[in-house]
Parts: C-alpha cells; structure tokens; sequence
C-alpha cells in the first residue's frame, strides 16, 4: 500500500521527459519575453501608472483617477493636433499605397530594363533616416537658401513657399511619401512573386489584356499585402514626429507646438514638465491609432471572405 502511494505521488519517466520539455521550451522563449516585457510592457505599465496622478506645486503629486483622460478628452488642442494627423493620413496614405502599387506592378511586369536597379532606386530612400530626409526636404523647401529660393532668383518669379502654414502639411506629406513609397512597394511587389505563372499563361489564352489580369489576378493577389502595408501606414501617420519636428526650426510660424498629438506630448513632458498629462495623451492617442487600425483589419478581412 505504502509503495503504491508513493509511486503515485513520484513523477513517472514520462512525466519527468514531458516537464523537461517544458522547461526546454520555456529556455527557448524566456529571453523574448524577458525582452519584451522590459521593453514594451513596462514602458506601457509606467505610462498608465503615470497617467493615474498630477503634480502640482502645491500638495506635490496625488492620485487623481480618471481625471487627466477627461481632461485630455476635453483639451481642444490634443483634437487639433489629432485632426491635423487624420487629415495627413486621409490624404498621404491612400497617393503613398497607389504610388506604392502602381511601382509594384511596374517592377512585376517584366517590361522595365534594369528591373533590379530601378527597384533599389525606388527602395533607397527608406533607408534613409527620417531626420536626415527632414534636413535635405528642409533645405529644398528654403525660399532663402535652398532649391526653391535659387528657383526663384532664376527664373525671376515667385514659387508657392512650401514651410508656409498652408502648405507645410502637403510638404511633411511629399517627405513622408518620398521616404516609405519603396518600402511598401516592396511589400506589394513581394506578394506579386507568389502568384502562380500559370494564371498569367491561362489569362493570355483566354485573350485578357494587361488591365483584366491587373484586376481580375494581380489586385486579388496583393489584397492582404495592401492591407497590411495600410494598417502599416494609418500607424505609421498618427505617430507623425521626427518631420515636424525637424521642419520646425525652420518654420517656426507654421509649425506649433501641438501640430501633431506625439509632438504635443514631446512639449508637454520637456517643455512644461507636465509628465502626467503627457503619458495621458500618449495612452489616449495609443488607444485610438490601435482601435482605429483594428477596425481597419476587420473590414478589410470581411472583404477577403
């Protein structure tokens, strides 16, 4: 009796093989996680953390619940700066994702010469950094000391300033653009690759022209590829900060301190030293930029079905 309890309560072989898997397994991933935790979800932890109190120089730093949301909310310059950066992304994205796939299907038709040099071309710029790209743009755009001033002294006329307050949007966007085009060509151009040769052949017989296969083979292919590069992209705007942020000191007038939701945050932590209310524009701004890129997701995933 005694050692049949005893060999029921003592691991078997196979349990001891199957808890040394386990752990195994748990070696493998614990870095990752490990990682993770100490670069995404503590970050996040201390933000929300943050958010939950104010500091004021009279009773220092209290617990005040919700009540830097309601503000945030409220705060007419946060909606200003999030509808500055929803009308960049209802502009930019849509001409950046055709610029994108019109390259894509360019690149795949086979009818470029020196394909492999054109899409390196085409790509180079995203391997330049947003700050490097912001100072040449920035130089271009000088009506004083850069392409646009020498223009206009050759030419003897007058060219629209593209660091005025009305047009510094559309410059951020020509930047913007010029620099992740490549990329999210390469992402439509590598969905292209997977389509089978044989759909092209069978189309060609059945007398379809290069627009019905674009539509009818080519659109259909690159359909998950386009939505991911826009979820990419929708992402991508609402954290709009290095360009403005560099533009800024050259136009000092039409770039504000809450031109966009991240560069207001920027301000608020090391301008006015208001840390709590910055990490409570940050989470506000990270809730909407994942909701709105999940709705995304679901209705581009119903279309695919």
């Amino acid at each position: 009796m005694v050692a049949a309890l005893l060999t029921q309560g003592t691991p078997g072989r196979s349990q001891w093989a199957s808890i040394r898997r386990s752990l195994t397994g748990w070696r493998f991933v614990g870095p990752f996680l490990a990682l993770f935790a100490l670069v995404f979800l503590a970050p996040i932890g201390y933000s929300i953390y943050l958010s939950l109190y104010r500091t004021q120089l009279i009773g220092g730093t209290r617990f005040v619940g919700a009540d830097n949301y309601i503000e945030a909310l409220q705060d007419a310059q946060f909606w200003s700066a999030f509808g500055r950066v929803a009308l960049f992304l209802a502009v930019q994205v849509p001409i950046m994702l055709f610029l994108a796939l019109l390259l894509a299907f360019a690149i795949d038709s086979g009818r470029l010469y020196g394909t492999s040099f054109f899409r390196m071309t085409v790509f180079l710029p995203y391997a330049v950094p947003a700050v490097v790209a912001s100072l040449m743009w920035g130089f271009m755009y000088g009506t004083q000391f850069g392409l646009i001033g020498n223009l206009d002294k050759a030419l003897g006329i007058t060219l629209p300033d593209p660091l005025s307050p009305h047009l510094i949007l559309a410059a951020i966007g020509n930047i913007t653009t010029w620099e992740y085009v490549g990329y999210n060509m390469l992402i439509l151009y590598s969905a292209l690759q997977v389509v089978n040769p044989s759909l092209y052949e069978a189309a060609h017989i059945d007398g379809a022209g290069q627009l019905r296969i674009i539509w009818a083979i080519k659109l259909p292919a690159v359909r998950g590829a386009l939505l991911i590069a826009t979820i990419f992209s929708i992402i991508g705007s609402f954290q709009l900060f290095n360009e403005p942020s560099i533009l800024k000191g050259l136009a000092p007038n039409s770039i504000t301190t809450n031109f966009t939701p991240n560069l207001y945050a920027y301000n608020l932590s090391f301008g006015g030293q208001q840390f709590n209310y910055s990490a409570t524009i940050a989470i506000v701004m990270g809730v909407i930029t994942m909701a709105i890129a999940y709705l995304v997701q679901l209705r581009g995933m119903r279309k695919e079905i």
